[in-house]
């Protein structure tokens, strides 16, 4: 019995590890010796034999999206602004608030993802658009007809990311989705 299941795990080693394969070749191509041979490092330390470390245990991820989210909301109070029913306000009211807003949103992004135009001509310049260019990086309107290059007037630069730094998550599981934490202040009167 013992050799019918050794020819078995030599087989199926065989068609899933070259490695296996190639002792396995190695072994019936020798001559049989008197004596019996010790196995390569290979054979002896096939999967079969190893221990199989236990897995580490996963950190809890946020999506990335999350992290974005949570991030403008703690430093500009975006999630605040957009989710504030403005009707009541004034014009006045409304612009002085997006300022403050504005300007501490550009700035997480500026930090975040240091983003840039695609194209550094004004809008309305004449453009060169390349054969082979990248239909993800340009949108071309128009009348469009034959095939690249093509010349153009720039409606809008576009933009990219240089980079993308989002801050790491630290929480548990069970915050995952947490954008922002509530905030309760303890010993107040009720």
């Amino acid at each position: 019995m013992g050799r019918i299941s050794t020819a078995f795990r030599a087989f199926f080693g065989s068609l899933f590890s070259k490695t296996t394969a190639e002792n396995v070749k190695l072994a019936l191509t020798c001559p049989v010796p008197s004596q019996p041979v010790p196995l390569p490092a290979t054979v002896a330390d096939s999967p079969s034999k190893k221990p199989v470390p236990a897995p580490a245990p996963q950190k809890p991820r946020q999506s990335e999206a999350i992290t974005l989210l949570a991030t403008l909301q703690r430093e500009a109070r975006f999630i605040d602004f957009l989710k504030e029913d403005l009707s009541g306000y004034s014009d006045e009211q409304v612009g002085a608030a997006v300022r403050e807003i504005h300007r501490d949103s550009r700035s997480v992004i500026n930090r975040l993802f240091a983003i840039q135009p695609i194209l550094k001509d004004s809008e309305g310049a004449p453009v060169d658009i390349p054969a082979g260019f990248d239909a993800t990086r340009y949108r071309l309107t128009g009348q469009l007809t034959g095939t690249a290059p093509f010349r153009g007037t720039l409606r809008h630069h576009g933009w990219e990311a240089t980079r993308c730094e989002l801050p790491a998550y630290t929480g548990g599981e069970l915050a995952a989705t947490t954008i922002a934490p509530a905030e309760v202040e303890v010993g107040s009167a009720v």
